[in-house]
């Protein structure tokens, strides 16, 4: 028998766990261990943070769900990985062993590398459930006072989508409350050119999501990075292609949302061998870290590389596609292993996104993620609205029920059309 352990029961941690249990063997302990007894629909906090959405909608207890499945759960958050020894130290004094681990812890939250900025300084985030909720609260206090809004992503930033979404959505919101006239909006970016999502664009995200932005009468700032925020006043200096500082602003606001950059969790940090520099985790195409090999990762805490020199630092997104397929790889791997076999299987690493506007959206694939690329598509329309409401009501469905059916694979491919885009590669 072996004991795999799942470190984190975010998007990529909880169907790790569902697709573990048909992969390996029967007499084969799988344990998940995760700070946060219930999964909270990340995808959906854009919607908390307007009042379109409350908690208990995009909420799953998962405890009930993984004892069905024959999963051990513990809720308490990992104090420190120990690679050497096989084992996880616990806040609350555990210790855990294993024979294998899967990192899936997601990211921590770099709020503190800039001044004054994130929840607890004087701008919003929809990270995470708790930070969305009290997003909902600022932005109805700011709808009595309406003034200058500013939303985007800071130097460093790997996911950029969230912010494309939230500045349509407030501005769909604002337009229904009637208030958008009083509203200035910019959008701030650290991305060379609107559109650029990490991934050097998709299709004509460019075109699209630029000309969404006139429509709206939205501006925006490319290249820019974020010096320091005051209440009410957000410092950006626009970087030159060389580097240099071209100009510096100060912008007034009266309600900001930017994305922070990201980076390992603690707990998996500063190992040699297992971290990078920004605490993720190395892995090699198996997703098997090189040094411990017993020990895995998916998902948003994975390293991986950006995509080139940009003239203010970007990341590169892990979108749901890519997390499923590193998740259905690393399972299939880990069912090889413990049978005394070698692993075959590799993620495919595709990019698919459906980004909300309120009232439409823009759907990207890009196939594979890192041009050059076998597909490159981009389009925009209502029908991505209504796939995403599809997407939060099948995976909510899927989390409830404890299946390892991968949405990607089973809905959004029909709804766009595409085929043969496979989670997986074997061999």
């Amino acid at each position: 028998m072996a004991h795999i352990v799942v470190l984190g029961a975010g998007l990529g941690g909880a169907i790790m766990a569902y697709e573990l249990r048909e992969t390996v063997r029967k007499e084969d302990k799988i344990t998940v261990i995760t700070k946060d007894p219930k999964y909270h629909f990340v995808p959906s906090n854009p919607w908390i943070a307007v009042g379109w959405r409350d908690r208990k909608d995009i909420t799953v207890d998962l405890a009930p769900t993984m004892k069905k499945k024959g999963i051990e759960f513990i809720p308490v958050a990992a104090e420190k990985l120990h690679p050497e020894e096989n084992r996880v130290e616990l806040v609350d004094g555990q210790s855990i062993s294993y024979d294998y681990i899967v990192i899936a812890t997601g990211p921590e939250l770099a709020f503190d590398e800039i001044e004054g900025f994130g929840p607890e300084g004087h701008t919003q985030s929809i990270c995470h459930i708790d930070h969305a909720e009290q997003a909902r609260v600022a932005f109805d206090r700011f709808c009595e006072k309406p003034g200058p809004i500013i939303i985007g992503a800071v130097q460093g930033a790997s996911c950029y989508g969230p912010a494309y979404e939230f500045t349509f959505i407030l501005d769909t919101a604002l337009r229904k409350a009637k208030i958008r006239d009083q509203v200035p909006m910019t959008f701030i970016t650290s991305e060379p050119y609107v559109g650029h999502l990490g991934l050097d664009g998709v299709g004509d995200t460019k075109g699209l999501l630029e000309s969404e932005m006139r429509n709206k009468h939205i501006k925006w700032m490319t290249s820019s990075r974020v010096k320091k925020v005051e209440d009410g006043k957000m410092i950006v200096e626009e970087i030159a292609d060389d580097g240099s500082v071209k100009s510096e602003k100060e912008m007034p606001f009266g309600y900001a949302m930017m994305l922070p950059a990201f980076r390992g969790i603690k707990a998996v940090s500063g190992i040699e061998g297992l971290s990078n520099p920004r605490g993720f985790t190395i892995v090699d195409k198996h997703q098997r870290n090189p040094k411990y090999p017993n020990v895995f990762a998916v998902g948003v805490c994975v390293a991986i590389p950006p995509m080139g020199p940009t003239p203010v630092p970007c990341g590169v997104p892990k979108t749901g596609f890519m997390i499923e397929s590193m998740v259905t790889a690393t399972a299939e791997n880990l069912g090889q292993i413990v049978r005394g076999e070698e692993p075959s299987h590799t993620g495919t690493w595709n990019a698919v996104c459906l980004a909300d506007f309120g009232d439409s959206g823009i759907a990207f694939v890009a196939q594979p993620q890192i041009p050059p690329r076998n597909v490159n598509w981009s389009s925009s329309g209502k029908w991505v609205h209504m796939a995403k409401i599809g997407f939060e009501k099948y995976f909510m469905q899927k989390l409830r029920k404890g299946t390892s059916e991968t949405f990607y694979e089973k809905f959004a491919m029909k709804a766009l059309g595409i085929d043969k885009l496979k989670a997986v590669k074997k061999g």
